[in-house]
């Protein structure tokens, strides 16, 4: 008996994995907490459907952050390019309800966040990175 249980134990323990396939390896975890005021002219974009904004705090992020306004809810994504490490040309910039990574030209949607045309190669391309945007009267608050 005192073997069977041996035996389980170290199964219990081979079988629990720090799989961290699905992590980001480029960009940093960043905690922060920061409140938007809709009413405040500066984000006053987000009281509309489908009008992202920029948000480039110190603080926020690595390299700030974009919030947009799906019509059912914000959604707040990290500001530096998800498939390279950040650099001088790893913030992207909004184009429409898209960004831009200027240092390859990669664009991802601002409503799902994934990357519009993945290369053809054995490379492991990566959606934006999210942040939690919840609201709260005119208050939206993005966080990690």
């Amino acid at each position: 008996m005192k073997h069977f249980w041996a035996i389980v134990i170290l199964a219990l323990i081979l079988s629990c994995s720090s799989d961290t396939s699905n992590r980001n390896p480029y960009l940093p975890d960043a905690s922060f907490r920061f409140e938007l005021n809709m009413n405040l002219p500066l984000y006053n974009d987000l009281q509309y459907p489908l009008n992202p904004i920029y948000v480039g705090n110190t603080g926020v992020g690595t390299r700030g952050a974009f919030v947009i306004n799906t019509g059912s809810g914000f959604m707040a994504w990290e500001a530096s390019c998800p498939n390279h490490a950040p650099n001088d040309c790893s913030t992207m910039t909004i184009d429409g309800q898209n960004v831009v990574c200027s240092c390859e030209g990669y664009t991802y949607e601002l409503t799902t966040g994934l990357l519009w045309s993945t290369p053809d190669d054995e490379n492991r391309y990566y959606g934006l990175l999210p942040y939690r945007a919840t609201q709260s009267g005119n208050t939206v608050i993005i966080s990690n």
